[in-house]
């Protein structure tokens, strides 16, 4: 079986594809930093509110830079088409389910928080070789820094399950 690989993107498919995968982490950022008070409450050690609280500050920032990122390309944020990573968000891990036990709670908020960095790191990854591949180099920074706390974050958590277990 011979294996095709695909043709490159002409560069205004790229664009419309940049566009469509900011759009889904844009509106999941604004829709997490909505609900993040209410998982920071979920928490029960002061460590993982502090890293959680950590984490709310560079959501924030990541909005931020996206909001630079739609001005750069003179584009408007749609929600069209962002179910998939706002239903993630939304669904909570189905974190509404009380544990007897405070640091099952604890465990599944870290894992909550390590499954969102994940997809954020997938996501500023393309997007940071998409802006490459358009000469977008301011973008591609704002993006690398996004990614960067990504990965800083979900380290962070890693961090904070050993305390529990160590």
């Amino acid at each position: 079986m011979e294996i095709l690989k695909p043709e490159p993107l002409e560069p205004h498919l790229q664009y419309k594809v940049f566009v469509h995968n900011l759009n889904r982490i844009y509106f999941a950022k604004t829709y997490l930093d909505k609900k993040m008070l209410n998982l920071i409450d979920m928490a029960s050690f002061k460590g993982l509110k502090l890293g959680m609280r950590e984490f709310w500050d560079d959501v924030k920032k990541q909005i931020a830079r996206m909001d630079k990122i739609y001005e750069l390309i003179n584009e408007l944020p749609s929600d069209k088409n962002c179910n998939p990573l706002k239903a993630i968000v939304k669904d909570e891990f189905c974190l509404d389910e009380k544990h007897d036990i405070a640091i099952l709670n604890d465990m599944d908020l870290i894992m909550y928080m390590q499954m969102l960095e994940h997809i954020n790191i997938a996501c500023y990854g393309l997007l940071k070789v998409i802006a490459k591949q358009l000469k977008y180099q301011e973008i591609e920074q704002l993006l690398k820094e996004c990614f960067d706390e990504c990965v800083d974050n979900d380290q962070l958590f890693v961090l904070i399950a050993n305390e529990y277990v160590l």
